[in-house]
């Protein structure tokens, strides 16, 4: 019997903070309803859980996301309070890093490019080689709140501030289709409900270890981010959501997907990532009602 062609995929995942855990339910669905990815461009969130996938560690990253809590979450946030950014960053990349291993972009099995900003330079600066976390960690550099990154004498910030949705690094494949991931989209009235983690029990095993390398990260006599603190920079932050909102429909306008895919962009909060399993569910329902809608 003659097998079916896959469609190959070009998928561009857009930032966005915690609403960026979406894109793993797109990624789901996508393998799920047999369509390869061959290509992934993404920035800030969207470069984490591509890079992830792209490493094969989905899987392990979604089970640690899931299991995560407030409390931890604000642990993996290493104060830095310098005057370019509010958290180091070294403690959430070295977690992930023991946790699901590090590898060169260029032994990805498919073709990976993390995008930042040349803020100095005004213009990308996409990372197709080296180590990928150090890639990830120089495409989420929030600004005021990641501290930047020196990479080849150059200071990087989030790609999301130039490209929230950065298709460009896809022109030159030839697949099937380009899908593209937009978090900035309308925003939409939200009911309140009860949200229940779907996870494995707290007690599990890889929970344990998760608190492991957490619990040793703190015995560094480093201060710890709390909600107060954060208060100041949640105003800043809607205003980056909107500027990135305004920026990606003009960049979607110019350089249209085959399909885009849009999450609201109040969907969550930057750092509501215990809310794992409802942006994972809604990013696999967004995939699904938009590609039916197109077939």
């Amino acid at each position: 019997m003659q097998q079916s062609h896959k469609k190959t995929v070009s998928l561009v995942l857009g930032s966005g903070g915690a609403r960026g855990l979406a894109h793993i339910g797109i990624i789901k669905w996508l393998v799920e309803n047999d369509y390869q990815i061959k290509s992934i461009s993404g920035c800030s969130i969207g470069a984490l859980i591509g890079g992830v996938y792209a490493a094969g560690r989905l899987t392990e990253f979604e089970q640690w996301v899931k299991e995560i809590d407030k409390f931890e979450i604000f642990s993996l946030l290493d104060l830095a309070w310098k005057a370019n950014g509010l958290v180091q960053g070294d403690k959430i990349i070295n977690t992930l890093v023991k946790l699901l291993g590090d590898q060169k972009i260029e032994d990805l099995p498919l073709n990976y490019t993390a995008v930042a900003a040349d803020i100095e330079n005004e213009k990308e600066v996409w990372i197709n080689s080296g180590s990928l976390f150090e890639a990830i960690r120089a495409s989420i550099s929030l600004p005021l709140f990641f501290t930047p990154v020196h990479r080849d004498g150059v200071l990087l910030i989030d790609g999301g501030v130039l490209n929230p949705v950065p298709i460009a690094p896809t022109f030159g494949d030839n697949n099937d289709l380009t899908v593209a991931v937009n978090l900035g989209g309308p925003i939409v009235k939200i009911q309140e409900t009860q949200i229940t983690k779907q996870s494995m029990p707290s007690n599990s095993g890889f929970h344990a270890k998760i608190k492991s390398f957490i619990n040793n990260f703190n015995k560094e006599e480093v201060p710890q981010l709390t909600s107060k603190d954060w208060g100041a920079y949640d105003i800043a932050n809607q205003a980056f959501d909107a500027m990135q909102s305004t920026i990606a429909r003009q960049k979607l306008a110019a350089y249209p997907a085959d399909v885009v895919i849009e999450i609201a962009r109040n969907a969550c909060g930057t750092l509501e990532f215990d809310r794992a399993q409802e942006m994972i569910d809604l990013g696999y329902q967004a995939a699904q009602q938009r590609f039916c809608a197109i077939d």
